[in-house]
């Protein structure tokens, strides 16, 4: 699967002058430190430019609409990179041209929780921006929050929809007549409580106890939604 980020690099290589694209990359990952640590009320202007070496005005000139264009582009930034991985790594282990067989299932769901679970670890600067836009939702512009879940988690959540709309028709799920639901609920048992656990990934839990989580969350899972011959 091809990277959201790296077609719009090949885009912006062709429009944006190397110099002014150089700057612009550089504010942004200066930024993308500075709100993951202060989050979006805390980190000033100042804070912002200082941490990028320019000036404030040279921070306008890049993002005319200041710290919440910054923001902006920095959450829609690293939420393509992780909702890319997401997707890749469900289309690789939940297959719907080729469903699991049914004593295999539970299995092929934990290695997904895992699989999500274990983006935390590799993308620590993300996770921390989450954890601050949980913390702030009050306080952050509505482009802002709209443009995060259009990036991240609202592609996932059409994607864990269909792939379970799949295992629902290889006859493997009963989603009740409500595959979205379904689609929410699985994260929900299992990789938002290893976010909650964990503080967003600042406190890594021991794998024994992340493994029980997930596991946990996926037999869960199929308490409620497993096809049985009764359904």
């Amino acid at each position: 699967m091809s990277s959201t980020n790296d077609a719009w690099m090949e885009r912006a290589r062709r429009e944006i002058p190397p110099r002014k694209l150089a700057k612009q990359l550089a504010i942004v990952r200066a930024a993308c430190g500075v709100f993951g640590r202060e989050g979006y009320t805390r980190a000033s202007v100042d804070a912002l430019a200082a941490a990028a070496d320019v000036s404030t005005r040279t921070l306008y000139n890049h993002f005319p609409g200041g710290k919440a264009l910054l923001f902006r582009t920095v959450v829609t930034w690293t939420a393509n990179e992780v909702r890319d991985a997401q997707l890749t790594r469900l289309h690789t282990l939940l297959d719907p041209a080729r469903p699991p067989r049914p004593e295999d299932l539970e299995r092929d769901l934990v290695a997904l929780a895992r699989a999500f679970t274990s983006l935390i670890a590799e993308y620590p600067d993300h996770f921390a921006l989450v954890r601050h836009i949980s913390a702030e939702a009050g306080h952050l512009p509505e482009e802002v929050m709209t443009a995060w879940r259009e990036a991240g988690p609202l592609p996932v959540a059409r994607a864990l929809t269909a792939a379970f709309t799949g295992l629902e028709e290889a006859g493997l799920l009963d989603l009740r007549g409500d595959a979205e639901l379904a689609a929410l609920h699985f994260p929900a048992l299992t990789s938002a409580i290893v976010l909650q656990r964990s503080h967003y990934g600042v406190l890594p839990l021991p794998d024994a106890e992340n493994d029980r989580l997930l596991a946990g969350g996926v037999a869960a899972f199929l308490r409620a939604y497993r096809r049985t011959d009764g359904a």
